[in-house]
């Protein structure tokens, strides 16, 4: 599997239309959306999954912010919610050419509807007649989200036990022992070494997906989030996490650099603790995608991933309303590899 900064042909994003992703926020997620892929559009081509109607709102949207509609293509492939990072094609990459990892997806072990996001990768390979091979543990369909793992493009895979190992709350694969996911972890992405962090932030809906807390900008570099207030509920969580780092290796036995990231102060809408982080980044071609928050932290984060990705630049994305679907763009966003 390349890593996520190594160049793409396109970037995968679904329309956004399921009410209650955003209850009373749906209005302006579109036009979030737009400035993300406004944004995209001049380094690659954007695949948009949509359907009659939300067709027509795209193209209007994206023509009023400036988008050049050449520069998407608009599939009509049927979606339940719109987190592609979970439920679109997933690429791994040998020589020039690619194939689709067909994971299956079960609405993260939570909702009852997501036969139509399950039937995402099929579609994308039968209209673009990508080679496909389905992931297994011994014999039964794997179940993965794109959003629990992050690779550096050279064997190194990291994660978190909450997601992949629980087998009390969200349970993905029943009756898995660890070995078992990394020996499939191995066979289905060509990864050598499997990292494991503990827990992932609070407030993340999906029980520990790693995109929310550590992330590679480079082969040998992560960003870590951590946390200043001990008061706050990501404070131990986030240090026991910090010191694992600390004792674990790369795929050729060097030490990973850990460039701590800050969180944004606490989120919440209606009570409930909203998973705001700026560790939800997505690279694309042309820039840096960054989710912010209206937090004096967000200009820290910009200029420490500023500095980290020096071609390309950093750009922030409003995403206050975003959070309250409880991701932001990296859980929206799915690249396909050059």
């Amino acid at each position: 599997m390349p890593a996520e900064w190594e160049p793409h042909t396109a970037t995968w994003l679904a329309w956004p239309h399921h009410r209650s992703d955003w209850p009373g926020k749906i209005a302006p997620i579109p036009w979030v959306f737009a400035e993300m892929i406004r944004k995209i559009c001049p380094g690659e081509r954007v695949r948009l999954l949509v359907n009659s109607k939300t067709k027509q709102q795209a193209q209007r949207i994206l023509t009023r912010v400036g988008v050049n509609l050449s520069q998407i293509d608009f599939l009509h492939i049927l979606t339940d919610r719109g987190w592609t990072r979970d439920t679109g094609p997933l690429f791994v990459k040998k020589e020039k050419d690619i194939a689709v990892v067909r994971f299956r997806f079960n609405a993260w072990a939570k909702y009852p509807n997501w036969r139509r996001d399950n039937a995402i990768p099929d579609r994308a390979v039968k209209l673009f007649g990508f080679k496909s091979f389905r992931a297994t543990i011994d014999g039964k369909d794997f179940v993965l989200e794109g959003g629990s793992i992050d690779v550096n493009g050279r064997g190194t895979l990291i994660t978190t036990e909450e997601c992949l190992l629980d087998q009390t709350v969200q349970v993905r694969n029943p009756g898995f022992s660890k070995q078992q996911i990394e020996e499939a972890l191995r066979n289905s992405l060509g990864v050598t070494n499997i990292l494991w962090l503990n827990k992932g932030i609070a407030g993340d809906d999906t029980h520990g997906h790693v995109d929310d807390l550590c992330r590679f900008v480079n082969p040998t570099t992560v960003v870590l989030v951590h946390e200043l207030n001990p008061g706050d509920a990501n404070y131990r969580p986030l240090r026991e996490n910090a010191e694992r780092l600390q004792d674990m290796k790369l795929e050729d036995g060097s030490r990973i650099e850990v460039v701590p990231l800050p969180m944004p102060a606490p989120l919440y809408l209606d009570g409930q603790r909203l998973p705001a982080s700026y560790a939800n980044f997505y690279i694309a071609n042309a820039c840096v995608l960054v989710p912010t928050f209206n937090d004096p932290n967000d200009r820290i984060a910009l200029g420490i991933l500023s500095e980290l990705f020096p071609d390309r630049p950093v750009v922030g994305i409003h995403a206050v309303d975003l959070v309250w679907g409880l991701g932001t763009i990296h859980c929206l966003t799915q690249q396909q590899p050059a």
